[in-house]
């Protein structure tokens, strides 16, 4: 390939990337007022489970169908669950910022964003109710008893607390078991493909991986059996009631832009047309005129009408 033709393509790009950066800074001034509270329900998320694993009691891991029929990964092979979340984490990411690279859209970046994160929200609310109401004694290997991250000591001062010892903390968090966060966040993002992907086969795809997910995280005793069947069944019914409420997204690939926000001049504008054409006596739309054939010096609103006068046989 020449460089004139790599050019050329690295030109088009750059004008894509910036009209679309250009639209979805509109959609943002307009939006992001959920976008932001869902950005700190998920720090809220964090430090509530940071919270509980200072109420944790290690003890016996509790008798679980999952862990008897599923081999164990053991320790040294608990990355392989991390590593797959990482890859629908990081893919998912990767297509919802699509609209800014492809010529071919079906939503607005932002709005996509503004609806998966009110769906991670409601779960994870649920999700902190559960897991302060009862708390199990942790499978996972440092849990476990013996385990020095199994117990927390009382804070020293209200930093450690609200800085969720990062990323201790997060990594190795112990009691918030009942339901997964990480089956939260993979039906999420799969269902939400789902809906508003365009590839069957990724699709289905997607499902078999979610399912993966599901055995890896109980071979590797990171969670029992029942956080993720919990998150299976809770996280489908909230997208489900969630998503009735929420106003469906415009498909962009019919052209839609009702969505973007309008400036005060345009208003004016539009209001200024509007009556001009109230003045005028004619307050239709121009879209929905209909053809007019002037037959016998008179005006008729459909050309298959014809005054049964004028045809002769």
């Amino acid at each position: 390939m020449s460089p004139f033709y790599l050019a050329r393509g690295a030109s088009k790009l750059v004008r894509r990337i910036t009209s679309e950066t250009s639209v979805e800074l509109k959609i943002l001034s307009d939006k992001w007022r959920l976008l932001l509270a869902g950005l700190i329900f998920q720090y809220i998320h964090g430090l509530a489970a940071h919270g509980v694993h200072y109420l944790h009691r290690p003890g016996p891991t509790l008798q679980d169908l999952g862990f008897m029929i599923l081999p164990e990964l053991g320790k040294e092979r608990g990355y392989i669950s991390e590593t797959l979340f990482t890859f629908v984490f990081l893919t998912f990411v990767l297509w919802t910022f699509h609209p800014f690279i492809l010529q071919t859209k079906r939503f607005y970046t932002v709005l996509i964003w503004r609806r998966v994160l009110a769906f991670l929200c409601a779960s994870q609310f649920l999700r902190i109710i559960t897991f302060y109401a009862t708390q199990l004694p942790g499978p996972n290997y440092h849990c476990r008893e013996g385990s020095p991250l199994a117990r927390l000591p009382p804070p020293q001062n209200a930093a450690e607390v609200f800085l969720i010892n990062f990323p201790t903390g997060v990594i190795y968090g112990c009691g918030d078991l009942i339901f997964s966060s990480h089956m939260i966040f993979t039906l999420v993002f799969v269902i939400t493909y789902q809906k508003y992907g365009s590839i069957r086969f990724c699709k289905m795809l997607a499902w078999c991986i979610a399912v993966a997910q599901s055995l890896l995280i109980i071979c590797s005793r990171k969670h029992y059996s029942v956080d993720v069947v919990v998150a299976w069944y809770t996280v489908n019914l909230v997208v489900f009631f969630v998503d009735k409420k929420l106003t469906e997204l415009p498909d962009r690939s019919v052209g839609s832009t009702s969505v973007l926000p309008v400036s005060a001049r345009d208003k004016d504008t539009k209001l200024k047309e509007e009556n001009t054409r109230l003045l005028n006596g004619n307050s239709m739309d121009s879209a929905d005129r209909r053809p007019r054939t002037q037959m016998n010096g008179k005006q008729i609103e459909n050309e298959s009408h014809v005054d049964s006068e004028t045809v002769k046989t």
